[in-house]
């Protein structure tokens, strides 16, 4: 892998291309977006199957979640590591490789009789996972000429956003209608199209072609995989551990910081380093991968918080919580199909700026939510969610990669999804954090005005110990206490939610100034996409 640029301007763009594929990109196309489609449904089509795998396998539900876990780790810490696995093997075998894997341990999850049994078939899927969404990116990216950057992007971005949204949805009837396993089983097919595309369709241009006089680094892989693993398991359990008030956070935390250090200095250190952190001397991908980190942060959140508002305030059912996430898929579908005809005629940071706007705005809308609504209600900040995502992500990804040379892309996509799966986790955490903390700081407070001198609460309370007792309710009055403690709880929460909402609006506020940073990208009337 040749030495990416590494002056700090960077204001020169890559030279000419030296590789296209012979024939056939869409093809190929298609076959690494099924690849990809098929690795992220599986990140979120497990989340509504829990309680079930649970219940089959004699597990707790905290025990259960490891099916989760697990594969994020696997999956995190091959990663990034995708470009020097291409190097090593051949990026066309180590793609089919990782999608026959991935196919693999999809049939021996829904095959397994007991919780350890799943467990390691998820990591065996997880580590085939891993490498599908920057491989699958950097393809497009290779395959296409800089005018078709926008569209290629475009097109895989519609697998990035939508399958997460339809995964829930999908879970739940399946898990409702057949069982949990068939939540695996859809895999088979969609893997099996996908190896006979990428086998019949895709070639590896000359820069990444096996390279046998590669060495493995294997102190550099080790660390990362320490730092990664042990990150992905603080963030997964720590909120349940009260985090730093347990032990074991503290030791796996300083123990991830200290192998992420030494994982620094080892690959910049390196002469064929398992990850090429010079790439980030170039200041449009550092600055786009810490926007990213952010639009996965923002994204995670929500597509997490919003069902379990639904569910635990509101009482809607599991599967139509998942259904209420589906209307911002079609926001994504509109705007990604048209941010990749923009891209090529305005300049995109204005388009990246735009999308964050966007995407505080369905935030705040969010936060404007009651408990007092109905399905209809959420479509529209669902819509605009999708529209933001949609707007934000095609220009950001197009304008992250366009100062690299091609043979360093491969390694830039590792970095740039690991960063938006790292920011989903670190996300996820945090606003899980926030809500419960937030509930019991809101609890705090509306417990002044539960008070004998409190009129209002008197005359409340009056008012629903005389309704209980009029149904020949017994002991009316301790009814109607424990009315208004459980009032109290869902209104303490719904405050909490409704932080965390508006929370994240600012942080994408806070985005765009960052954007005007980035190296603007200059279109000629030729690259226009017609």
């Amino acid at each position: 892998m040749s030495d990416l640029p590494t002056a700090p301007g960077e204001n020169h763009a890559p030279t000419e291309e030296t590789w296209q594929p012979s024939a056939r990109p869409w093809l190929a196309a298609l076959g690494v977006i099924l690849a990809v489609f098929m690795e992220l449904l599986d990140t979120s089509i497990m989340n509504v199957a829990i309680p079930h795998i649970a219940g089959s396998l004699s597990a707790s539900t905290n025990e259960a979640t490891w099916v989760l876990t697990s594969y994020l780790i696997s999956n995190a810490i091959v990663l990034p590591a995708s470009a020097w696995f291409s190097s090593m093997f051949g990026r066309r075998r180590f793609l089919l490789a990782c999608v026959g894997s991935f196919t693999v341990a999809s049939a021996l999850c829904g095959l397994a009789p007991s919780l350890g049994l799943l467990v390691a078939a998820r990591v065996l899927q997880g580590v085939g996972g891993g490498a599908l969404q920057p491989i699958s990116q950097a393809v497009l990216l290779e395959s296409f000429p800089p005018a078709r950057h926008g569209l290629a992007m475009a097109v895989w971005g519609l697998g990035v956003v939508t399958a997460p949204i339809i995964g829930p949805t999908l879970g739940g009837w399946l898990t409702d209608t057949y069982s949990w396993r068939w939540c695996f089983y859809i895999n088979l097919p969609i893997g099996i199209l996908a190896m006979t595309t990428i086998q019949a369709a895709l070639e590896d241009p000359h820069y990444l072609r096996r390279d046998t006089r590669l060495r493995i680094d294997y102190v550099g892989f080790g660390l990362m995989a320490l730092a990664l693993g042990s990150l992905q398991i603080v963030l997964d359990k720590g909120q349940d551990a009260d985090w730093f008030a347990a032990t074991w956070v503290c030791v796996l935390s300083g123990l991830s910081a200290i192998a992420f250090l030494a994982f620094v200095i080892c690959e910049l250190r390196a002469p064929q380093p398992v990850v090429d952190l010079r790439v980030l001397r170039n200041r449009s991908f550092a600055i786009g991968t810490l926007m990213m980190t952010a639009v996965g942060a923002v994204l995670y959140s929500t597509t997490a918080m919003l069902p379990l508002y639904l569910q635990t305030l509101v009482n809607y059912p599991a599967f139509q919580s998942g259904l209420a996430l589906s209307p911002r898929g079609f926001g994504s579908v509109i705007a990604m199909l048209a941010a990749g005809y923009l891209v090529a005629r305005i300049d995109t940071r204005i388009l990246i700026a735009f999308g964050f706007v966007l995407l505080s705005q369905s935030c705040f809308a969010f936060g404007n939510l009651t408990l007092d609504i109905s399905i209809g209600h959420v479509i529209g900040p669902m819509i605009l969610n999708g529209l933001a995502a949609g707007v934000t992500f095609v220009p950001l990804a197009a304008t992250t990669m366009a100062t690299l040379p091609k043979e360093g892309i491969g390694n830039a996509t590792g970095i740039f999804n690991l960063m938006r799966n790292i920011g989903g986790s670190v996300g996820i955490a945090l606003v899980t954090t926030f809500i419960a903390r937030g509930a019991q700081r809101h609890q705090a407070l509306l417990l002044g005005r539960l008070t004998p001198y409190d009129p209002v609460y008197q005359q409340w309370l009056g008012g629903g110990e005389a309704a209980l007792a009029a149904r020949g309710a017994a002991r009316p009055a301790e009814q109607a206490l424990g009315l208004a403690y459980n009032t109290l709880l869902q209104q303490a929460s719904f405050a909490a939610f409704i932080d965390s909402f508006r929370l994240l609006g600012f942080l994408c506020l806070a985005c765009v100034p960052a954007v005007f940073i980035m190296r603007r990208l200059r279109s000629s009337p030729s690259s226009v996409v017609h």
